[in-house]
């Protein structure tokens, strides 16, 4: 990625401590910012022995033609239990070559493919959304969420930013505050971060680290 840089967070926001059902939380942020990518966000959490998560989210300038990657994964001692990843369009589709490239992978037949939430219309139809059953199904989504993701970087690579005012950056602009407050409807989260750190913190870390809207500069 070209023009790579960190973004600041604020402190409490970097490095966050909390308590579960006893054991100790430890959540940390990344967040870095790139040609064509207005923020590109890695968390990973770590609650004792009980689960880690890694979460990842690249928001894309809407000056670029671009889709939203995201992969989530959810590891339990021995397994992950849930592992989703996409390319989100936030035009009226994804870009043609994107499509083109997302055709050519191969996608095993899982064994355990989970249902998408009813809030889940931001997702495209390329989305993966399984429970791996063993070590080889493992493998084969890690790789799908390499090619999807290389599949993005090398698009992100080769366009050209179209103007502030073309009505197609205005509706990327909508569509992505769309996926952001499609994506804060998810009450897992939330509830959970409730629980340990309070509503108005939840909401807080929901909206200025998790799903921030993009702003019209």
């Amino acid at each position: 990625m070209r023009d790579f840089k960190p973004l600041e967070l604020e402190p409490d926001l970097k490095n966050i401590f909390g308590k579960l059902g006893g054991d100790d939380l430890l959540i940390v942020n990344e967040l870095h910012k790139a040609r064509g990518f207005r923020k590109l966000h890695l968390e990973t959490a770590v609650l004792g022995s009980s689960f880690d998560i890694l979460h990842a989210v690249f928001f894309p300038d809407p000056l670029f033609d671009l889709p939203i990657f995201g992969v989530d994964l959810v590891a339990v001692p021995g397994s992950i239990s849930a592992a989703i990843v996409d390319l989100s369009p936030v035009g009226n589709t994804l870009p043609v070559f994107i499509k083109k490239e997302l055709n050519k992978i191969e996608i095993p037949s899982f064994k355990s493919v989970r249902k998408i939430p009813e809030w889940g219309d931001i997702f495209s139809p390329y989305v993966q959304f399984i429970s791996p059953i063993n070590s080889v199904e493992n493998g084969f989504f890690l790789s799908i969420v390499d090619q999807f993701l290389m599949i993005l970087i090398n698009y992100s690579e080769s366009i050209t930013p179209d103007s502030f005012d073309d009505p197609i950056t205005i509706e990327r602009y909508r569509k992505q505050i769309y996926y952001c407050s499609q994506q804060k409807r998810n009450d897992k989260t939330r509830n959970v971060l409730a629980k340990i750190f309070g509503t108005d913190w939840a909401n807080k870390y929901l909206d200025k680290v998790l799903f921030d809207c993009p702003l019209r500069t």
